[in-house]
């Protein structure tokens, strides 16, 4: 059987790219086929003017959406998707939306470094670290520290980081991603196959085991 390839578009900054991701790893182990498929995160920044020390939350929401109030509702309505694929996310312990650039690069570092399993787990992780313990993925210490948790060398990491030598493949993936038509995030490429959004496991489910199908034809 041949390798199934899979591109997950992403941004930390989305709660439903945390939900998909979700998703899709349950697809994944109910699939059968979790040993054929290699994963590749590719960045796709939403926030491009961000600053580089992020924003407060409730003051970039409430620009964003027009009113705190608003903010709160929809906030209220992802806590309780995200519940039901098992992301917990308290609002209500974070301050700040980040610059999430860093937090790209340091994928880009794990992808670097061939680790399957262990990068699997730091995008988890990053993620859990934003939304449930309202961490700042945009800080350059609290990445090293949530890297070091799941295996990394942490200086290998802060030196990375601090050099931004993988600055060009952040941007590179962006442009592919949008020749490639992606125009939101989460954007899951399964074996060519372009899904949208955080599917439910079963669209997931269908498309890998089609996309096994199809390789060992």
């Amino acid at each position: 059987m041949q390798t199934i390839q899979v591109e997950v578009n992403y941004d930390f900054i989305c709660p439903w790219c945390w939900i998909g991701q979700r998703n899709f790893a349950a697809a994944l182990a109910e699939s059968g086929v979790a040993g054929s498929v290699t994963v590749r995160y590719m960045p796709y920044e939403l926030n491009l003017s961000m600053p580089l020390e992020g924003m407060d939350r409730r003051e970039y929401r409430t620009q964003k959406f027009g009113s705190w109030a608003r903010s709160q509702s929809m906030d209220a309505q992802v806590a309780a998707a995200g519940l039901g694929a098992g992301a917990l996310i308290n609002y209500n312990i974070v301050s700040r939306t980040p610059n999430t650039r860093l937090a790209h690069g340091l994928m880009q570092f794990a992808q670097e470094h061939n680790e399957p399993r262990m990068t699997g787990a730091l995008y988890q992780a990053i993620y859990a670290a934003y939304f449930s313990e309202g961490r700042d993925i945009g800080s350059m210490d609290i990445l090293v520290s949530i890297a070091s948790a799941r295996g990394f060398d942490k200086d290998a990491v802060r030196a990375y980081l601090t050099s931004r030598s993988g600055e060009h493949k952040i941007d590179a993936a962006r442009q592919r991603a949008d020749n490639l038509g992606v125009r939101a995030v989460p954007t899951t490429v399964i074996d060519g196959e372009i899904i949208s959004g955080a599917q439910p496991i079963a669209t997931f489910t269908q498309a890998l085991r089609s996309a096994s199908l199809r390789s060992v034809t």
